[in-house]
């Protein structure tokens, strides 16, 4: 402090008068550096500071003082004064880097070394004594190594992606009374490693796509990203090698492998594919490169590109022209026939309706327009053309609209007669039932079949006992076996459809005389199944009837015979 007293040296003279009188003043050779912070007064001899003492820049001073009389001649006398200048704790650490920080790689081990630090402090004694620290929450620890010095490693598991750089504040404290201390911002960056795969931003997507559509067009575009950084986070799609319907899925689709942006190859056909599946991966191009998949899920949309495709009457198929005979005494609902028409598309575009266009007629045919029956709408008159033809059009509810025609010639015959049916017009049974109705026809025909046969089997071997008996006729005498020689008479089995209706008939007898005649009649259209029996006919009826069946049951009759012949 400026004007402290350092000392008062005191000096003495056994003279008298001016001869005793003493000044005080520094020595010839006393330096600047003394000169600068030290003044004496020169009567009393009292040494003050006029300067500010720094222990860390000189730590003792020595001063020469000279003390005169004012007789003559001068006598002056000499001592030394040695001031020794105390430590103040007046300097606060300082932190210093002995190797700079380094970056740090996020896979490092806990102990690793990212920069060696020392600390230093100008005072002495216990002013000079430095601790340090870092905050609590930090991946990291400051090892000290020795003499306030210290190395700064990781404790913990570091992750880029959650932080990307640390400024670590260093504290450094000292001892003193009162404690100085010093701070220091340690930059430390986190170098990425390859540890994230790419993520889809969906593990799934559901592509919807109308058929028909145009070669190299898009279909979607996947997206994935990756956290990491550089190379570690450039992202290449590509498409995983798998079968649609046993052909590799890279010959229907192919990829951008930058952008994820997924093409057709060619147009897709809702009839032949409706769904498949795309296995996309995404890789980066890290070392070791991570990948990671998704799915696309490729719904093809139907579009109603396919016209009702008729297939019944089947001859329809040859010219779109189909022949039916009925007879002049149908009546009014008389099932004359049934278009049936199948449309390859789905849902609404398949939905069929028929229409009768044109007719030589219109009042005398009608045509269901769910059903594609084709009834009369009234008795058949005399004065009705035998000749009439029908154009009947199919219509799909799609949109554009897909129609077929088909064409129906019906020959109006006198000679036959309307088959006996009971047809309730219901509801047709599903096909279930008809299913189970055709399995009991079938074993019907068997059972009579199996019985047919053991009933000639049976009656060969009693003729053959008898004509090695008496060589007689078997089952009568020869005047009595007139009704056994015929060898027309027959036991015949007849399995007829006529578009909906179906029915069994069982002919026996002669066909020139008495004969019985029984039909089961069976009709899709009914909850039930109906039995008809037909009572004993002449054989004329008999001709007629089959008649009627030619011509109104074309498409397919199967029979089975058996024919007993006369055994001599």
């Amino acid at each position: 402090m400026n004007g402290a007293t350092v000392i008062k040296p005191k000096a003495t003279d056994a003279d008298e008068g001016s001869n005793g009188e003493i000044e005080f003043s520094f020595g010839s050779r006393t330096p600047n550096s003394v000169l600068s912070l030290f003044d004496i007064n020169s009567e009393t001899g009292e040494i003050t500071l006029k300067g500010g003492l720094d222990f860390e820049t000189t730590k003792s001073y020595d001063i020469d003082v000279s003390a005169k009389d004012k007789g003559s001649p001068e006598m002056e006398g000499h001592c030394r004064v040695q001031v020794d200048v105390s430590d103040f704790n007046d300097n606060a650490p300082e932190i210093v880097f002995t190797s700079q920080p380094k970056p740090v790689r996020e896979d490092a081990p806990s102990g690793t070394v990212v920069a060696l630090i020392s600390a230093r402090d100008l005072d002495s004694g216990d002013n000079s004594k430095v601790t340090l620290q870092i905050p609590k929450g930090f991946p990291f620890n400051l090892k000290p190594s020795f003499s306030n010095n210290y190395a700064l490693v990781t404790s913990g598991a570091l992750d880029r992606e959650t932080v990307l750089n640390y400024n670590i504040e260093i504290t450094a404290t000292d001892s003193g009374s009162p404690p100085l201390s010093s701070k220091k911002i340690i930059p430390v960056s986190i170098t990425d490693v390859n540890d994230n795969p790419p993520v889809f931003s969906q593990r799934s997507y559901n592509v919807y796509l109308k058929e028909n559509g145009v070669p190299g067009s898009i279909l979607y575009s996947v997206s994935a990203s990756d956290v990491d950084f550089g190379d570690n986070a450039k992202i290449s799609y590509s498409i995983l090698d798998s079968k649609v319907q046993d052909v590799s899925v890279s010959s229907y689709v192919y990829i951008n492998s930058d952008n994820g942006s997924i093409y057709s190859m060619h147009s897709f056909d809702y009839e032949k594919l409706k769904v498949f599946e795309i296995q996309v991966q995404a890789k980066d191009q890290g070392s070791p490169s991570l990948s990671s998949n998704a799915t696309v899920h490729v719904f093809i949309l139907d579009q109603n590109d396919n016209a009702p495709a008729v297939i019944y009457p089947s001859s329809a198929a040859l010219g779109s022209l189909a022949h039916q005979r009925m007879p002049r005494s149908a009546k009014m609902g008389h099932l004359v026939t049934k278009v049936t028409a199948v449309d390859a598309d789905s849902g609404h575009n398949a939905w069929i309706s028929y229409r009768l266009t044109e007719a030589t007629d219109a009042s005398l045919f009608t045509v269901n327009q769910y059903t594609g029956e084709v009834r009369t709408k009234r008795a058949v008159l005399e004065q009705d053309d035998s000749s009439q033809r029908l154009l009947i059009e199919i219509k799909d509810d799609g949109e554009p609209v897909q129609s077929a025609t088909v064409t129906v010639s019906i020959l109006l015959e006198d000679g036959l007669h309307e088959p006996i049916l009971d047809l309730r017009h219901k509801v047709s049974e599903p096909s279930k039932k008809t299913g189970r109705m055709a399995l009991y026809l079938i074993m019907s025909l068997a059972s009579v079949s199996v019985l047919s046969l053991l009933t000639f089997v049976i009656l060969a071997v009693k003729c053959m006992r008898n004509s090695r008996g008496g060589g007689s006729c078997c089952c009568a005498r020869h005047s009595e076996c007139d009704d056994y020689k015929n060898p027309n008479r027959n036991l015949q089995i007849q399995l007829n459809t006529d578009g909906p209706i179906k029915y069994v008939e069982v002919l026996g007898g002669d066909m020139l005389s008495q004969s019985q005649s029984f039909r089961s009649c069976m009709s899709p259209m009914s909850e039930y199944s109906d039995f008809t029996l037909i009572k004993p006919s002449s054989t004329t009826d008999f001709k007629e009837v089959i008649s009627v069946l030619d011509a109104s049951l074309p498409d397919s009759t199967w029979t089975f015979e058996s024919q007993q012949h006369q055994l001599i």
